[in-house]
């Protein structure tokens, strides 16, 4: 009995241990694939046609190994223009031998490689692992927000002064300067070079930046 199966877009006709390439089909060696695309199957000079396939046949194939086709060139020169293009490019290849041609429906005898399968599998391993990660990069993730939530500078009571007076510093950077709790012009007036520093550091300000609104901060705080 012989089928012309359907894959990769090439048809191929095939009997019971043939050796084949066809285009790379995602299996291991030693997998079991099934072709469901029959377009056609006979035995001597009897031959049934699909419309376009032929319903309940299947092809079975074992994979014997993955591999790549011969490197094709393919290079094009435009004459008189000094342009010219050089490209390779190697077919991945899988090398199957037909193990069965079924009809009717019926079922193999060798399971297909069933691919969701072994996702599972894999899956099911990893969560274990995955659970145990978290469980213990959670508590380094909650001291971490937390120290990113907390503020530069504790911010005094009372009013906040509008710190948008000082040139230099828009309601963007007000806000920004609030956040760290940086709210009155005495405040940053009583900067520290230390407090400079660590600003510059977490802040987008440059040290110049924060020394010239330093100066203007002390005049403003004295009225």
């Amino acid at each position: 009995m012989f089928a012309v199966i359907k894959t990769g877009g090439k048809q191929y006709r095939v009997a019971a241990n043939d050796l084949l390439k066809i285009e790379k089909v995602e299996a291991n060696v030693g997998d079991i694939v099934e072709i469901g695309h029959v377009l056609a199957h006979g035995e001597g000079e009897n031959v049934t046609f699909g419309a376009p396939f032929v319903d309940g046949a299947l092809v079975t194939a074992e994979v014997v190994e993955q591999g790549k086709n011969r490197t094709v060139i393919a290079f094009k020169k435009r004459r008189r223009q000094n342009s010219r293009r050089k490209i390779g490019h190697r077919q991945l290849l899988t090398t199957v031998r037909i193990a069965e041609i079924l009809l009717g429906g019926a079922k193999p005898a060798k399971k297909a490689a069933v691919k969701a399968e072994a996702k599972a599998e894999v899956a099911a391993e990893a969560a274990p692992k995955e659970a145990k990660a978290k469980k213990e990069a959670a508590p380094k993730a909650e001291v971490t927000a937390e120290t990113a939530a907390a503020p530069l500078f504790k911010a005094p009571k009372g009013e906040p002064d509008d710190l948008t007076v000082i040139k230099g510093i828009g309601p963007v950077a007000a806000k920004d300067l609030n956040e760290q709790g940086i709210i009155t012009f005495a405040q940053l007036a009583k900067l520290t070079d230390k407090d400079v520093a660590k600003i510059d550091e977490h802040m987008p300000f440059s040290a110049d930046q924060i020394k010239d609104w330093r100066e203007q901060a002390k005049e403003l705080a004295k009225k």
